[in-house]
């Protein structure tokens, strides 16, 4: 029994063993270079995380041919960042062995508040250790943590650049003025309307001015399906009626309900059909919808034709092309 409860007994810490920087002020100096060297190196892997976001993205700065600036954009971000966090974990961590009170101290728990005595006492005892560390008097610490957390705080606020810019009016226009002529996509060839037999489909775009150039933003917002079927069969009003030409009509190929591709079109039924969800769309009364989840009918491009014949554009797009946004709910 007696050798029982000689093995419980608290067998009490081992003898504190004195860091060098504990008693060698040269070695505590050194450390403390040491520490501010880290922080310093983490800034420098913030700068290079928005060196590359900011110039190797922009095509501003040639980063290595062979490499591309895709691929060095996309290294250079992961690395600096990693750089940036790993250092700052490096320097904390060798701070605290290196440079902070080591003493283990027992600290009793409390299942009640605390009495307002035992609470002062507490932040007396964290000012005494924050004092203890030394972050008042170690200024090279000090500076180049405020360096380095300064820098890494910047990482989010970088990032923000890419919510923007704020996209305008450039969901609610397209590329379609009065007088555009229609060019084949692809080929941007001008079309006339003995081009198109009846039963015919080609897919258009506005043509370019010299100074304009086609993105592929432009080519989602601005493509445009020609139809022709006999004039007869159309059953729209008068207004619509007059945007169509000797039985050639326009709609954005660019499907009200999701933005998809209105790629698919039945000569029998003269139904226009999205192969994403099966919306429908009667051609001979203006695209109305008649089956599936679109809640509008496609945009009609107004055409007509120019002193040469070839099919133009008599105006932009009467209602914005593609799916409802938040400023245009039905």
């Amino acid at each position: 029994m007696s050798n029982e409860i000689e093995a419980i007994k608290d067998p009490g810490l081992p003898a504190h063993v004195h860091r060098k920087a504990d008693t060698d002020p040269v070695a505590e100096k050194r450390a403390e270079r040491q520490v501010a060297i880290l922080f310093l190196i983490s800034a420098l892997g913030t700068l290079l995380f928005i060196f590359a976001y900011y110039f190797i993205a922009d095509d501003v700065f040639v980063f290595l041919p062979v490499m591309g600036n895709t691929n060095a954009h996309q290294l250079l971000l992961g690395l600096g960042l990693a750089i940036a966090l790993f250092f700052i974990g490096a320097a904390a961590i060798h701070w605290a062995k290196t440079l902070m009170p080591d003493e283990e101290v027992i600290a009793m728990r409390h299942t009640m508040r605390s009495d307002d005595e035992d609470r002062e006492n507490f932040v007396a005892t964290v000012k005494e250790r924050s004092a203890a560390a030394g972050l008042g008097r170690r200024s090279l610490i000090k500076r180049s943590m405020g360096l380095s957390l300064g820098l890494i705080g910047l990482s989010p606020l970088v990032l923000l650049r890419d919510l923007g810019p704020l996209p305008k009016d450039d969901l609610t226009k397209t590329s379609w003025m009065a007088g555009t002529r229609l060019v084949t996509d692809p080929g941007d060839r001008p079309i006339r309307p003995e081009d198109l037999e009846i039963g015919a489909v080609a897919q258009v775009l506005p043509k370019l001015r010299p100074d304009q150039k086609r993105t592929l933003n432009d080519i989602g917002k601005d493509a445009v399906l020609l139809i022709r079927i006999r004039p007869e069969e159309f059953q729209l009003s008068a207004e619509r009626l007059s945007w169509t030409y000797d039985g050639i009509i326009a709609f954005s190929k660019i499907c009200s309900h999701m933005g998809c591709a209105v790629a698919l079109y039945e000569q029998t039924t003269k139904h226009l059909l999205c192969p994403c969800h099966q919306s429908t769309f009667d051609v001979p009364r203006a695209a109305k919808v008649i089956f599936g989840p679109a809640a509008r009918p496609l945009p009609q491009l107004a055409i007509t034709v120019d002193a040469e014949g070839y099919l133009i554009a008599q105006k932009p797009f009467n209602e914005p092309v593609g799916p409802s946004f938040w400023e245009r709910s039905s």
